[in-house]
C-alpha cells in the first residue's frame, strides 16, 4: 500500500471541513432574525359569537356576551355534543341530537341570561348573555 501524499490529505481534511461547516448551518437554520426562529402565528381571532363544542368535554367561551338580534354559531367537531337551554321566555330552540362536524346558528332575539348544558356530557354547561341595544358589555 502506498502512503497518501500530505497534500491529498491536507485536501481530503478541507473537503470533511466544508461538509461539517455546511451540514451545522443546515441544521441550525437560517432567519433573518437573531435567536432562534419564532412560534408560529396565533390563529385568527374566532369569530366573536361563535361557541365551539370541544374534544376536551366544553364549551369555548363558557360564557358569550351578545346584543339583541344576534345570532349565534354553535360549532361541533370530531366529538357528538348537543345544546339544551334552560326553559325561560325568548330562549331559543334546543340543538337535539349527536352533532359533529357541523355548525347551527341560533338567533336571541330578547334580552336575558340562558344557561344550556350538552346532555350527552352534563358536566358541559354554557352561558349566552344577550344585552338590549345601548347596554355596556
Amino acid at each position: 500500500m502506498t502512503p497518501k501524499s500530505s497534500s491529498t490529505s491536507g485536501f481530503a481534511r478541507r473537503n470533511a471541513m466544508a461538509v461539517l461547516i455546511g451540514a451545522f448551518a443546515l441544521l441550525t437554520g437560517c432567519s433573518d432574525s437573531y435567536g432562534p426562529s419564532s412560534a408560529p402565528p396565533p390563529p385568527p381571532p374566532a369569530n366573536p359569537r361563535e361557541v365551539d363544542a370541544t374534544p376536551a368535554l366544553a364549551f369555548n367561551p363558557a360564557t358569550l356576551t351578545v346584543s339583541t338580534g344576534d345570532a349565534v354559531t354553535f360549532v361541533f367537531g370530531t366529538v357528538a355534543h348537543n345544546v339544551f337551554f334552560d326553559a325561560q321566555a325568548g330562549t331559543p330552540a334546543d340543538i337535539a341530537g349527536n352533532n359533529m362536524s357541523v355548525s347551527v346558528t341560533r338567533t336571541f332575539p330578547t334580552a336575558g341570561t340562558y344557561r344550556f348544558t350538552c346532555h350527552i356530557h352534563p358536566s358541559m354547561t354554557g352561558t349566552v348573555v344577550v344585552r338590549a341595544p345601548g347596554t355596556s358589555y
